[in-house]
């Protein structure tokens, strides 16, 4: 589109979204890769709650989760979400609805590797969403998985990542008097072209 320029211009909305990502990693002082990701449970009711971002693939987003948390239920059963990233910092945010499908491979082993030790060993001890007595039994439980795992623990099957293929993906940048800029890339279907339209604020 001929007024499609600066921030919103390229022919690839993954590529803008890493941009945005990169600039707000330097302006933003908390968590710049944290999203608000929306799902629903059985009864079609929503849930949200923030989570982090970990990767901007060339077509898809990833994060990492407990897959017996109720988020992880909601997404295997729905197959589909939303999320939402909203920088104060830059005044801007992206919107991504689309499909659902579970990263537990290699890539899901290399990124648990990476986190710290405490954080290896708190996700074999946390069995998340669920009801927790006190959090002198959480710490309880992790003194059992460090004696169990030791210093290298393998990735727990019950952990690993959530890839969303989106179909839609909207750019949100603030504008004066409250007209916004906004540009929705949308597709039919997964490998499909995008469409791009400007929408009103």
């Amino acid at each position: 589109m001929s007024d499609r320029t600066g921030i919103f211009a390229g022919d690839d909305p993954f590529a803008i979204a890493r941009d945005w990502l990169a600039e707000a990693e330097q302006s933003e002082p908390n968590d710049p890769s944290a999203i608000a990701l929306s799902t629903v449970d059985a009864d079609g009711l929503p849930n949200a709650r923030m989570v982090l971002l970990k990767e901007i693939e060339a077509g898809a987003f990833v994060f990492y989760t407990n897959y017996g948390s109720a988020k992880a239920r909601e997404l295997d059963s729905a197959g589909m979400a939303a999320f939402v990233m909203h920088w104060k910092s830059l005044r801007r945010q992206i919107r991504v609805r689309g499909l659902v499908e579970k990263e537990e491979g290699p890539r899901a082993d290399e990124y648990y590797a990476s986190r710290s030790l405490k954080s290896r060993l708190g996700a074999w001890a946390s069995q998340q969403s669920q009801p927790l007595s006190s959090r002198a039994h959480l710490m309880a439980e992790v003194a059992k998985v460090t004696a169990r795992h030791g210093p290298n623990p393998p990735r727990p099957p019950f952990w690993g990542g959530y890839r969303i293929t989106p179909l839609e993906i909207e750019f949100w940048a603030d504008g004066a008097y409250r007209l916004h800029d906004r540009f929705r890339w949308s597709r039919g279907s997964v490998g499909g072209g995008w469409d791009v339209e400007r929408l009103n604020p």
